[in-house]
């Protein structure tokens, strides 16, 4: 080494290394993290193949940005830690299921997408652009329910073939979650508008709203969705209205409610279904909804009591079914993968165990949205969304909720982290 060597330092780092660096930190990729997320978002109310592929391009454009150091770190964090956790059981639990390899390996998938919530919360956590992927999702729902109305009207519009009018892609029910989480992250807006005298703003998110609101009652809704619209409206005026105000949304929903009943055959006709289905579930099956889940139930709950503490195993609900079925009703003798109940639906694969873990990740992740502005209430809204069509469905493992469950509690839990940190003095 020569003298003026040794005067100035150490060497610097090698240049690969270094210009490895330079591009881990270069404004060029966070921006194009953010606009892939941009794209998930946009994608996620029309398709499942182009959400897939935009988020393993987004894995690989967050990747290389990520301080691997600081981001273990995160893990002593249980809204970090718990999805991983689901994850890790969900493999392990491979090792004592009873059901068939195919639907072992095949029950991963839908714990495995829970992972990426911690690196959406690292990420947005650093990003300048979360809003942006909330505006995506907003902006392409809203086109959805004006193409719905369309399609309604005139079903030759429809891009796939659906088995409800008024759906133009998928099905009802993602569509009526979609439209739910939407018009409840618009309502802080629009009362923040309100209460700031901007009168075009206040107009125009009620407008969106009511965009939403009309197709679920007009044109398609499912049950669990109104199930859903009880909960958040308790929940927005418990977190952000006065008592005299909580009143007249009381007075004002239950006049909405009556108008919605008089005026749509279509509503009355899915809320007075539910009787039927109950009747004559047993005896036609493709009208047993109601009868369906209060089935699935009565065999979940008798293969958790089998299986207490650690369940059946990863993939085991179509072994447990075929287990229970009988020579009776159609309805008796139905064999599912899915007990629609997200509780069941893991205490039948992981037993108490499980069940715990889900609760304990919900929890963490509400604590994420306990304080005040429009990040906290749009993550808020989609995980007590979740939970609440949970009850009647396993939205938490199903594609779109699951995704919208992912999307909302990463991009929505970065910036509060973010948030929270600028808060500090």
């Amino acid at each position: 080494m020569t003298a003026s060597a040794t005067l100035s330092g150490p060497a610097g780092p090698p240049p690969l290394r270094a210009r490895w660096q330079a591009f881990s930190k270069s404004a060029a990729l966070i921006r194009a993290a953010d606009v892939l997320a941009v794209l998930i978002a946009a994608s996620l109310p029309w398709s499942t193949t182009a959400p897939s592929i935009f988020v393993g391009l987004w894995l690989l454009a967050v990747t290389p940005t990520i301080d691997w150091r600081d981001y273990a770190r995160k893990f002593a964090q249980p809204a970090f830690a718990l999805p991983l956790a689901f994850l890790l059981l969900a493999l392990l639990g491979v090792l004592w299921s009873d059901g068939a390899w195919a639907d072992r390996l095949h029950a991963i998938k839908p714990v495995a997408k829970l992972v990426l919530i911690p690196a959406l919360l690292y990420h947005f956590s650093r990003s300048e652009r979360g809003y942006w992927v909330c505006l995506a999702f907003l902006v392409s729902c809203a086109l959805l329910a004006v193409y719905s109305w369309v399609v309604l009207l005139d079903p030759a519009w429809k891009i796939t073939a659906t088995a409800s009018s008024g759906v133009p892609v998928k099905n009802y029910i993602d569509q009526s979650q979609e439209f739910t989480l939407c018009a409840f992250a618009l309502v802080l807006p629009a009362l923040t508008f309100w209460r700031g005298g901007s009168l075009a703003a206040t107009a125009a998110c009620l407008a969106l709203i009511l965009l939403f609101v009309t197709n679920m009652v007009f044109v398609a809704s499912a049950r669990t969705a109104l199930l859903c619209i009880t909960v958040l409206l308790a929940l927005f005026a418990w977190r952000h209205l006065s008592r005299r105000a909580a009143m007249l949304l009381l007075v004002g929903t239950v006049a909405a409610s009556a108008l919605a009943w008089t005026t749509s055959p279509y509503l009355r006709q899915r809320i007075a279904d539910v009787a039927v289905e109950y009747r004559h579930g047993h005896e036609d099956i493709s009208r047993a909804s109601t009868a369906q889940r209060l089935t699935y139930c009565r065999k979940a709950l008798h293969a958790f009591a089998e299986a207490p503490l650690i369940g059946h195993g990863t993939g085991s609900i179509k072994r447990q079914f075929e287990r229970a079925s009988t020579s009776g009703s159609n309805l008796d003798a139905e064999i599912v993968s899915n007990p629609h109940n997200q509780t069941l639906n893991v205490a039948m694969q992981w037993g108490l165990l499980g069940v715990v873990l889900l609760y304990a990740m919900w929890i963490a992740h509400l604590r994420l949205f306990l304080g005040e502005g429009l990040a906290a209430w749009i993550g808020l809204v989609a995980v007590v969304q979740n939970i609440a069509s949970s009850l009647l469905n396993s939205h938490l493992f199903d594609f779109h909720e699951g995704w919208m469950y992912v999307l909302g509690v990463g991009v929505a839990g970065g910036m509060a982290l973010k948030a929270k940190t600028a808060a500090r003095p």
